[in-house]
């Protein structure tokens, strides 16, 4: 039996969800899916500059599956803009975190399938 997969905890949906290069039409161009957690980890890790265990706490997973999750879109990311593809930002296995007017924080659950 298949372990499920845990819920990665995500401050928002980045603002941006689509990005392309320049030059080359729509129509002509691969895609990489990045999945919102996936943009979350390298929101963490990579602009806010957090160790993978504290990254990791912030996402609510194992400092191990935010290593997994970080080079995958990493990985991800390195493609696109080597091979000149399209990135697409959706999907993904998260819930994302609001804040309350009174400053606490709730859980307000989103599920997405890859």
């Amino acid at each position: 039996m298949v372990r499920p997969v845990k819920q990665r905890m995500v401050e928002s949906k980045p603002k941006s969800d689509y990005f392309k290069p320049r030059g080359i039409p729509l129509r002509m161009l691969e895609e990489s899916v990045l999945s919102i957690d996936e943009t979350e980890a390298l929101r963490l890790a990579d602009f806010l500059g957090m160790s993978h265990e504290e990254a990791g706490n912030n996402m609510g997973v194992s400092r191990q599956t935010f290593g997994r999750i970080i080079q995958s879109a990493r990985h991800k990311i390195a493609d696109a803009v080597i091979n000149g593809k399209a990135i697409n930002i959706e999907g993904g296995n998260y819930e994302l975190k609001e804040k309350m007017a009174g400053g606490k924080g709730h859980r307000k659950r989103k599920r997405q399938k890859f």
